[in-house]
């Protein structure tokens, strides 16, 4: 494994212009921390990792590196591309088994973070690492929000995500589980409590439904609930899957995990909108593809569909009047999620968009409510990891220099 990560490292060609660094949501120097790596200083080659993206040992797992890094990197032009990918896996993983991270001596300013996913990871870190008190809340029975709920272990193993715990908990962050904020207690009791400034990140994990008749039936469920706790459901020996994205190619894969042999993903329009990494492995494991199929009523029996037309755009232009039913034992609808937005609805000050999603200003994270930032999905919809990880960056910074100030102020 080790020959085959510094061949292909040494493929990399350092360019002056990378474009594998413009294709990264996160700007990391790919040439730098390869030829840090090639110099042997793998330890090095990890900081510079860490340091710019905390989770980039999941990024070069979950990523879409044909659309982003590796699609950019110019040895792509007339051959393969360097996978840049296996090269920061490999140095990410063996930097986080001996990271011990220090931080700055505390400055007793309790800070809030709510959610667990990607974004509230980066924002705990990086605040506890400048000395103030975090503690973060998480509504399920343990940390990591999508990667740990939403990703197949298959995947993202769950053991990278518990290395996470360990190292946030080495750094005195608290961590509440089992706490849905807005229920017990909201917004108003953490500032009531001594906390000087909130991070909302919920993500988006409530699917969004078809509105069709049979969608409350007993076959029925949604992908982002079965990724969750797949173990607990019963699915026969036929399942259909509706949807394009990865969380389709994700709940095809797992049902095929657990014995079902009969899976089909029926699409709408005539494309997926998944990586085509996460299409091959689906198609490559077993599932079948059906394009130009509109689901218009579910049964006990099945799905009702009618036959759809594209545009050149991939839009559906025209659905016809015909249908024919599909039979399945069960039903997997994953056509997308919104934002888990309890807080949002509930904290007097806080504003949405139409979409559900929480206003912000784009630079800086903060909220219309002072003191209350968000980040990640809650913010942007459904994105990737690197996104969320990007962003975060920017507002746990941002909050930093807000908690100055209000420092300054004698207010913290």
């Amino acid at each position: 494994m080790a020959h085959n990560v510094i061949a292909e490292a040494k493929r990399c060609l350092n360019c002056k212009k990378p474009l594998c660094r413009q294709g990264c949501p996160i700007n990391t120097d790919i040439p730098g921390f390869i030829s840090t790596f090639l110099k042997g200083d793998i330890e090095g080659a990890g900081k510079m990792l860490f340091d710019n993206n905390p989770l980039s040992v999941v990024c070069s797992i979950v990523c879409n590196h044909g659309n982003q890094c590796q699609g950019h990197c110019v040895r792509g032009l007339k051959g393969e591309p360097v996978e840049i990918s296996t090269i920061e896996n490999y140095i990410s993983e063996r930097y986080l088994d001996s990271l011990v991270l220090e931080r700055e001596p505390s400055n007793g300013i309790k800070v809030a973070v709510i959610g667990s996913g990607p974004a509230g990871i980066t924002i705990s870190i990086k605040l506890a690492q400048l000395g103030y008190d975090v503690t973060v809340y998480e509504s399920k029975t343990d940390i990591g929000g999508v990667l740990r709920y939403g990703i197949p272990d298959f995947r993202l193993p769950h053991s990278i995500i518990d290395k996470y715990k360990q190292i946030m908990l080495h750094l005195g962050i608290k961590i509440r589980l089992n706490v849905t904020i807005g229920k017990a207690f909201g917004i108003e009791e953490l500032f009531r409590d001594g906390f000087k400034a909130i991070s909302i990140g919920t993500g988006v994990t409530w699917p969004i439904a078809l509105n069709i008749k049979g969608e409350t039936l007993g076959n029925v469920h949604y992908g982002v609930h079965f990724l969750e706790r797949p173990e607990g459901y019963e699915l026969g020996k036929s399942v259909i899957v509706i949807g394009a994205g990865n969380v389709a190619m994700d709940v095809a894969r797992t049902a095929l995990r657990r014995g079902v042999r009969d899976v089909k993903i029926v699409v709408r329009s005539d494309r997926y909108t998944a990586s085509q990494e996460e299409k091959e492995y689906a198609e490559i494991e077993g599932a079948q593809f059906i394009f130009n199929k509109a689901p218009v009523e579910i049964t006990d029996e099945g799905v009702v569909f009618a036959d759809t037309v594209c545009d050149e755009n991939h839009k559906v232009i025209s659905v016809s009047k015909e249908t024919e039913l599909m039979k399945c034992d069960t039903v997997m609808i994953c056509v997308s999620q919104r934002p888990s937005n309890l807080i949002l609805t509930n904290t007097q000050g806080l504003e949405t968009n139409d979409r559900g999603l929480a206003k912000i200003d784009n630079m800086t994270g903060e909220t219309t409510r002072e003191g209350v930032f968000a980040s990640g999905d809650v913010v942007k919809g459904a994105k990737t990891v690197v996104e969320a990880v990007e962003q975060s960056k920017r507002v746990a910074f941002a909050m930093h220099e807000y908690l100055q100030n209000l420092r300054k102020e004698g207010k913290a």
